[in-house]
């Protein structure tokens, strides 16, 4: 709440002649509920599925809770441990518990996705519709109620893009720190924050050194021989994705709306969200894990649904004027500022 409130600041008010507007007023709470009701009904027709890999999440949350012993955990998602933890410190049955942690980040990840675009000025019809992206997608109705750990990782990482792109490297820092205890491949965040020299050379060394030195702990001392069988499976990958037509759809599905309004989006980006464009190199590493998968045949959506994040604000950019007209309404953005 507390992001969202400066958003509503004196220093943000109208100036008259600028394309790019942000309303002196805007109902949060009714945008908060709105998004909460309108993605629990998106959600609740999946509510707590189990999917192939829901069986290693689940079984580290029922080792963190003292009920089953650490050698029967799956693999090879031993080691995402940041979610698993969080429900095992929940009280209820693991599949709700799951669907609602999902319910909350996809929650979160609209309100953030509307922020990050209401505070650049694009306006309050283009900041719902990033909202509304957001729940109103196959992801949200198909994987999101399920457990898994892929929504509090996409919500990290919006919290990462409303960082960099509105000068608050801090913030990306520490969701990239929060995405990579999620999934390891947020790792990515970290490294392109390194190369984009916003953050002091001390703060990002002390948060890579964490962030790497978590990962290869994790597998390590927890699934060695997952990590090694893991390792194998890479090298000698099944070629039976592209007969898996269940998969082919849900790739189809959720790229299909997002991704081309994203790709003409580009055209019309504003110089204020090219920050953006930097992160296509990690864009297309954060996508190499899913064709590898594609290559095995257990592909899925998931590999675009990733991406969400950093498309979002190019797809509601489709239309924008290229130029900002007389004084700027919002104050530039400071976006290589240092930590």
């Amino acid at each position: 709440m507390l992001i969202l409130s400066e958003l509503d600041s004196s220093s943000m008010a109208q100036l008259p002649g600028n394309v790019y507007r942000i309303p002196r007023h805007f109902n949060w709470p009714l945008v908060i509920g709105g998004y909460a009701l309108l993605a629990l009904v998106m959600m609740m027709g999946r509510w707590g599925v189990a999917l192939p890999e829901s069986a290693a999440y689940l079984e580290l949350a029922r080792w963190l809770r003292g009920a089953m012993p650490l050698a029967e955990v799956s693999s090879p998602f031993a080691w995402r441990l940041g979610l698993p933890a969080l429900a095992s410190a929940l009280p209820g049955e693991l599949h709700h518990v799951f669907a609602t942690l999902n319910w909350i980040f996809v929650t979160a990840t609209a309100l953030l996705a509307t922020a990050t675009v209401r505070r650049l000025g694009f306006g309050t019809q283009r900041a719902l519709a990033a909202g509304l992206l957001v729940i109103l997608s196959l992801p949200a109705v198909w994987y999101a109620p399920a457990v898994l750990v892929e929504p509090g990782s996409i919500c990290m990482r919006m919290l990462f893009v409303f960082g960099v792109l509105t000068g608050r490297p801090g913030l990306a820092l520490a969701a990239a720190l929060a995405g990579t205890a999620i999934r390891e491949e947020d790792i990515l965040l970290l490294a392109w924050l390194a190369a984009s020299g916003q953050v002091s050379k001390v703060r990002m060394g002390t948060a890579l050194g964490a962030a790497i030195g978590w990962v290869a702990a994790l597998h390590l001392w927890m699934t060695p021989a997952a990590a090694a069988a893991f390792a194998g499976s890479l090298l000698a990958p099944e070629h039976a994705g592209l007969a898996d037509w269940d998969h082919l759809l849900s790739l189809g599905a959720c790229a299909g709306f997002v991704l081309p309004l994203a790709l003409a989006g580009l055209r019309d980006a504003p110089a204020r969200i090219r920050p953006l464009r930097g992160l296509l190199v990690l864009m297309v590493l954060m996508v190499l894990p899913g064709l590898h998968a594609a290559l095995g045949g257990h592909a899925d959506g998931r590999v675009v649904w990733d991406l969400y994040p950093f498309l979002l604000p190019f797809a509601v950019a489709l239309g924008m004027p290229r130029e900002v007209a007389q004084v700027p309404e919002v104050r530039q953005l400071q976006v290589a500022r240092r930590a």
